[in-house]
Formats: structure tokens, sequence, C-alpha cells
């Protein structure tokens, strides 16, 4: 059972309610919603969940944590944060206000995850994967819940830490485990049949929000490196750049255009408007949960299923 977000309140945390359950709920708090809706259904009755950015009205990277806020992680028996700069602010709360509590952090538990598959076949087509290359200041791109290794990895890190925390409820935990698995089935057809199709596909992207998931379904990033390294340091792109970007779209040298609908500026306005012109597709993403999105699982598909149409390849 979850609660919505408290409506004009961009903050409000969402929570999740105790319900029947063999043993006291443990509590949980969570950082941003991407990760709040996975924790809830590995939770299920057995979990309290508070997720303290529920609406896509916030940029993590700029929130400031009120003091009601802080109190939020006081009660915690579990955090659970995406990590590196994204928002840094939900582990520093959890140094200060739950020290106790153990931390599931997206973004190491999925490098953990990836140093155990070193040295498998990389990504076909036999040039830079997307993904590569980009990262700000040598860090991985910060939008884990994009890596669908990371999510696999991410889910059981969580339902480990919730055995522990709650032994009694270790085989509902166990039995939840197993169904967001099961849920996740569509998810990963729909990754394997792209990738299976449209590998070696080419895109640009406004922003880096979708590489790690280009790269699962084997696109190759074309966006002009110069543009990248001014979007990952979140500033505006030389003219040199900008350029370089509309010229790529002019002589529609990608295959579609990934376009993050949560980001603002003319920039990104501009650099549709010359796809759109080019007849370059526009495959619209989301950095967030959006507003009306049953679960993480229906909010991938759906945009997964916009890239196959896009790519002209089945979904």
């Amino acid at each position: 059972m979850t609660a919505c977000s408290g409506g004009d309140d961009a903050a409000a945390p969402s929570t999740q309610a105790p319900g029947d359950c063999p043993t006291e709920p443990v509590s949980v708090v969570v950082s941003v919603d991407q990760w709040g809706g996975i924790v809830s259904q590995l939770g299920g009755d057995c979990a309290e969940v508070t997720t303290v950015l529920a609406s896509s009205a916030v940029d993590p990277h700029d929130f400031e944590p009120a003091p009601k806020d802080a109190a939020l992680f006081e009660s915690a028996q579990l955090v659970v944060v995406n990590g590196g700069h994204y928002d840094e602010w939900a582990t520093k709360l959890a140094a200060s206000s739950a020290a106790a509590a153990p931390v599931v952090n997206a973004l190491e538990v999925s490098a953990s995850d990836d140093h155990a598959h070193e040295g498998e076949d990389p990504a076909p087509g036999g040039e830079e994967p997307a993904g590569e290359g980009d990262d700000h200041a040598g860090e991985a791109n910060p939008h884990a819940w994009y890596n669908p290794a990371a999510v696999t990895a991410v889910a059981d890190a969580v339902t480990a830490e919730l055995r522990i925390l709650a032994p009694e409820a270790a085989g509902y935990f166990d039995g939840r485990g197993t169904q967001f698995g099961d849920a996740l089935a569509p998810y990963h057809r729909v990754i394997e049949s792209i990738k299976a199709t449209a590998a070696g596909k080419t895109y640009a992207a406004t922003e880096s929000v979708f590489d790690d998931m280009a790269a699962a379904v084997g696109l190759v990033n074309r966006t002009p490196e110069g543009y990248q390294v001014t979007s990952a340091n979140e500033t505006d792109p030389s003219p040199a750049d900008l350029d370089a970007f509309l010229r790529l779209l002019n002589g529609r040298g990608v295959d579609v255009l990934i376009y993050n609908v949560q980001t603002e500026g003319s920039v990104p306005q501009r650099i549709r408007a010359a796809a759109e012109q080019a007849g370059v597709p526009v495959v619209e993403v989301t950095e967030s949960v959006p507003p009306g999105a049953s679960s993480f699982q229906s909010w991938q598909v759906d945009q997964l299923s916009t890239l196959a149409e896009a790519l002209g390849v089945g979904g």
C-alpha cells in the first residue's frame, strides 16, 4: 500500500504504511522516487517506506533538505540512496541522522556488480558504447536506475538487508523479491528485443540520463563530445559544441534523438527542433517517475516501446 505524494509540496514524502506482516515492518527511507517504488515492491507489508523526493518538481541535485527532512532519517532502520552527487544530501543525512542504519547506495552496488562481470563481451558495433567516456570527473553516470544490471543488483541488496533486519519475515521478503523479478520480465524482454534487432544503431541525447539503457540495448552514442562534457557539468554548451550537435542532426547523423522532457531551457528545445526539422525521430524520456505511471516497470517499458518504434524495430 503506497500513499500518494503530498499535492503541491514538491518535497512531500510518500510513505507506504504497514499492513499484514508476520513481524514489525522495517522502517526504510529512500532518497528519490526512482528507487522508492522499487523498494516498496520489495518490502510489501513488511516495510514502511518513506520517499523523501516523491515528485519530479524538485531536482535532487539542487535539493536542500529542511529539518523535517532530516527528521525522516532519525527512525530509519534502512536507507536507500542513488549515490554520487545526485543525492549527496541523502548520504550526508544518513550519516548524521541514521548512523546505525545500513545504507544501500545504488551506484556503489552497481559498480560492484560491474566489477563482478569484468571480461564479458563488449557491446557490438566496434565503436564506443553508449555511456562510456562522458562521465563527469571520472564518475559513473549517476542515473543508475536506467542501468538494468543496477536495478537487479539494488533489488538484491535491499532484499538482503531487509532479511537481516527482520529475520522473521525472511521468507516473505524472498517471495517479494521473486515477485519483483517476475514483474521485470516484460522490461527485460523489450530490452533484449531491441538489442537483438537494433544493436549498432546510433543516437544523440540532450542529457546523459538514458545513456546506460542505450548501452544496454546496444546503441552507439554519437552525441558530440564537447556537448556531453558541458551537459555533465550542468553548464551551457559553447556555440561550437551546439553547432556540432545541430549539424549532426541536420545531416541525419543519428537514428534517434533521446530527449529528456524534464529539462528546461532554450538549448534542448533548439536541439529538438533541429531533429524534427531533419526528420530524426525524437524519443521522449523522463529522469524521474512521471505522474500516472503505475510502477517502475510500466514507466520503463513504455519508454522502451517508444524507442523500439522510433528505431523501426519490434518492442
